[in-house]
């Protein structure tokens, strides 16, 4: 099962190819992971790359973490 964001306000989703562990974690490291991201010359892996646009799309929203139902 995948996990993801939903963004309550707008209602976008953002499927993430992790469990749920990892996109909880994103979300409560983001500060930590922005950090690496910029000082790391290799950048971070997609997901959290992908995780962290999501973030700064919907900045100020209710954004929670959701399964995808199959």
């Amino acid at each position: 099962m995948r996990y993801g964001y939903v963004c309550r306000d707008c209602g976008e989703v953002i499927w993430l190819a992790q469990g749920p562990t990892h996109v909880k974690w994103l979300r409560d490291r983001e500060h930590v992971v922005r950090e690496v991201a910029e000082h790391s010359s290799s950048g971070v892996d997609l997901w959290m790359s992908e995780g962290l646009q999501f973030f700064d799309d919907h900045r100020g929203h209710d954004v929670m973490l959701m399964p995808e139902r199959a």
